[in-house]
């Protein structure tokens, strides 16, 4: 995987224009070379690969792919007014936030051309089902803005939220691979169904580990979602479970400004644990990788890269960070 995760870095950096207006591609190289974990675009090559595809015909794209995502992280930035993304300020911080809205727009239109790459069916697949991608990805950010001035979330619209703004683009990547391989419709629609399932899983497992993880192996602070009153699975499952007086605390919690920091963190965080909130988000990641093992049986694939790919989700679910 380490080598599979350097070639694609060695490829993206090849491929990350310097030229004027030089403010521009500064920010785009400092956008893209500022680490992450690289899933989506590694998602895009070993899938590729599963399907017996030489990786260097998918590099393109997994470029476009990890363009793309980057593109979303440096609006989302602007539109969240966060000022830190993986341990170094946002773009917007760094410079201004028009900088911020022209690199942002130009790797997306960057993210496209990398599928020029591709001829004929291959480069109409892919570059219809980035279109239909980009357009769910912004419903879901869209409705993750609307949730914070509701207090009525639903679980259903709350999952429906990290499907669309998280989940989706894994299953894209995967389907990537796929089209690239010209593996089976069929086939490609059960994987993109494993890579969404494993999306909500691991949506739900970043709530989870952002309230009861270890602050030295998440390497964030604990809580952050909480100081920044965000309706996330915990929040919701406790809602729907505490009765009228702790349902009540819990919203005040999140409304009243002048309850912040430790103090803040602690008083939710105790009604999470009084109501079993931590087991439930575990035994909901356990139901949502289960569905996504239903959905890797229907791929396909020869037995050895379905045992890859259980094997990659028991390590993307049982991580600490």
């Amino acid at each position: 995987m380490h080598a599979l995760k350097t070639a694609f870095e060695e490829y993206l950096i090849s491929r990350i224009p310097s030229k004027e207006p030089a403010a521009l591609y500064r920010a785009i190289q400092y956008v893209l070379q500022n680490g992450g974990k690289r899933i989506r675009p590694l998602l895009v090559l070993l899938s590729a690969k599963s399907y017996g595809e030489d990786i260097n015909a998918a590099l393109p794209a997994a470029a476009s792919v990890e363009i793309f995502h980057n593109f979303t992280l440096v609006h989302d930035d602007i539109m969240d007014h966060s000022d830190v993304r993986r341990g170094k300020p946002t773009v917007h911080k760094k410079w201004n936030e028009n900088l911020a809205i022209l690199s942002g727009d130009t790797m997306l239109v960057w993210a496209y051309k990398m599928l020029e790459e591709y001829e004929g069916e291959t480069y109409k697949k892919l570059n219809t089902l980035l279109n239909q991608t980009a357009v769910e990805i912004c419903e879901g950010q869209q409705m993750d803005m609307d949730f914070e001035n509701r207090n009525d979330v639903s679980m259903d619209e709350y999952l429906q939220m990290i499907r669309l703004k998280t989940a989706v683009l894994l299953g894209t990547a995967l389907q990537f691979g796929g089209i690239i391989a010209k593996a089976t419709d069929k086939s490609i629609q059960a994987f993109n169904k494993y890579g969404e399932k494993i999306g909500l899983a691991f949506q739900i497992q970043d709530d989870y580990l952002d309230t009861y993880g270890d602050a030295e192996t998440f390497g964030k602070k604990i809580g952050r979602d909480i100081l920044d009153r965000k309706k996330t699975f915990l929040y919701i499952t406790a809602l729907q479970r505490a009765n009228d007086e702790d349902r009540q605390k819990l919203i005040g919690f999140y409304q009243d400004n002048r309850i912040a920091g430790e103090e803040l963190v602690q008083k939710v965080t105790d009604i999470f644990d009084k109501y079993g909130v931590k087991k439930i988000s575990l035994d909901k990641i356990q139901e949502f990788t289960g569905e996504a093992m239903e959905a890797l049986s229907q791929t396909g694939l020869p037995e050895t890269e379905k045992e890859f790919w259980k094997s990659f989700a028991f390590d993307l679910m049982n991580r600490k960070k």
